[in-house]
């Protein structure tokens, strides 16, 4: 399942590498040249931080921060932007000297060199973030930037409030203390529960050693959402580009 490639990439620009602002986010989808007129007129358009309401303005579509009702419109560059649901028993590398399935197997027939943002442990499935672009990958998957992850796991046990309580207030790990920004029980019976939780960094197995540490190991772990970010939709295995507010929510939340 994929998205068709960014029609920005055939935006063309002048001799000095601009373009006007209007055909630049009629053009990455925004709304009609008439309707993005009217946006920047109404002074709902800035670029660099300033409100341009100038029809004539010309920006560089590679590098201008542009940002319409204050969501960021992603650059106009050659790199992509994958979200992919990986299967469980896929080991989150693009390749495996072991043979076993990676990431690389199920991309096979991209074009790109791709690199994985972050990594999920083999037995655990859903969500990850794929790109050719390096900065991006470094950046969203270090966890100074806080990016908030979500995740569904099916534990033994029925989870108490007093410990979803405790998963709020957060829990020392032997490596540190992990802080979990929500929690709930989705459903229980007599010897099972699944839980929803958030956190915003990516230790080694943080979520089972978490979740067993309170008392119900995992039995099964989803990742279902990075920032703004959800794998609803994606069958295992498949693939789609990110959305425009997807991307630029994303390297507002990295700093780029």
């Amino acid at each position: 399942m994929t998205e068709p490639s960014d029609p920005r990439a055939a935006i063309p620009t002048d001799d000095d590498g601009l373009v006007r602002l209007q055909k630049l986010l009629a053009a990455s989808g925004v709304a009609s040249r008439r309707k993005c007129e009217e946006l920047m007129l109404a002074g709902l358009v800035e670029v660099d931080g300033e409100v341009v309401t100038r029809l004539g303005t010309k920006v560089d579509p590679a590098v201008a921060v542009v940002r319409v009702d204050g969501k960021r419109l992603p650059p106009v560059s050659a790199h992509v932007y994958l979200a992919l649901n990986k299967p469980r028993g896929v080991v989150s590398t693009m390749s495996d000297p072991e043979g076993r399935r990676s990431l690389g197997e199920l991309v096979a027939d991209r074009p790109e060199r791709l690199f994985h943002v972050g990594r999920l442990d083999t037995d655990t499935e859903g969500l990850i973030l794929l790109t050719n672009d390096g900065d991006f990958a470094q950046r969203v998957a270090h966890p100074s930037y806080e990016l908030d992850k979500t995740y569904v796991a099916e534990v033994t046990g029925v989870v108490e409030k007093a410990t979803v309580r405790r998963l709020r207030e957060g829990v020392t790990l032997d490596d540190g203390p992990v802080e979990v920004s929500a929690c709930k029980v989705l459903s229980s019976t007599k010897d099972r529960s699944i839980v929803e939780l958030t956190i915003h960094e990516g230790r080694n197995r943080i979520v089972r050693r978490l979740l067993d540490e309170v008392g119900h190991p995992v039995t099964r772990l989803t990742r279902t959402r990075v920032g703004p970010v959800h794998v609803r939709g994606l069958g295992a295995g498949e693939l789609r580009e990110l959305t425009r507010d997807e991307l630029g929510t994303l390297l507002d939340a990295a700093k780029l």
